[in-house]
């Protein structure tokens, strides 16, 4: 195809894309105060008596639960733009590399939502707990609704990105860049730079930043698992052949 038609094709998916979201997003809409009191429910919850969200903004109670619905629009949406993605390249795949690549989209849309799911399940009450206990007794808690809504977004986006690191593994093995001789002799370095991204993307203390880090290794471990079963000289004979 000529390039003025690789672009066509790129508008044209990326236009479907845009109207899938944007249904998903109006579906959402009317919705969008109950989707924020369920996010928030793992804080709520945990409130000491006298506590409450609160709305520090005039236009809070509007931008903060249409700021959720759009990017919840997006999440929802995502198999099907990673369908649009795979329709635009996998023309350009050999056989080899398309028998690869559809596992990876697969599971990595999964474990993009496993991290989610771990996080409203597991770490936002650890977090929230921690934090609603920790305060002096003469001081009511009351989160305002936008800082709580950035603070569980930006450790949905942390988790969900931890958990493709079996993908990101498996990709840089498959692709020569690394052996997995060499990571598993860097165990340890990896071990404390876990930590290290631990304590740079969560809140200050040591619960949170050991919910993040030991995954990621955990996680780490699980993508040298999975480099393993494929042998590299099959995949090489395999592009070879083709």
């Amino acid at each position: 195809m000529p390039l003025v038609a690789h672009l066509k094709e790129l508008r044209d998916r990326l236009v479907k894309s845009l109207i899938v979201v944007f249904v998903v997003f109006l579906g959402l809409y009317f919705l969008a105060g109950d989707l924020y009191m369920i996010l928030a429910r793992p804080l709520e919850i945990l409130l000491p008596e006298g506590g409450q969200l609160i709305a520090t903004g005039v236009a809070s109670p509007f931008f903060v639960p249409l700021k959720l619905t759009i990017v919840l629009a997006i999440f929802i949406s995502v198999p099907y733009l990673l369908h649009q993605i795979w329709g635009f390249i996998a023309p350009a795949l050999y056989k080899h590399e398309r028998k690869v690549a559809i596992p990876l989209f697969i599971s990595s849309v999964l474990l993009f939502y496993a991290g989610v799911a771990f996080v409203y399940f597991v770490v936002l009450p650890l977090v929230f707990g921690f934090f609603t206990s920790v305060g002096p007794e003469d001081i009511n808690l009351m989160p305002d609704i936008g800082n709580v809504l950035d603070f569980c977004l930006k450790l949905f986006f942390a988790f969900g990105l931890a958990f493709e690191i079996p993908i990101a593994t498996f990709l840089m093995v498959r692709a020569g860049i690394v052996t997995t001789e060499a990571l598993a002799s860097k165990r340890p370095y990896i071990f404390v730079s876990c930590f290290v991204v631990g304590m740079l993307v969560t809140p200050p203390d040591v619960v949170s930043q050991s919910i993040l880090a030991v995954p990621m290794w955990l996680l780490f471990e699980l993508g040298l698992v999975f480099s393993r079963l494929i042998p590299k000289k099959s995949i090489e004979e395999a592009a070879e052949a083709e």
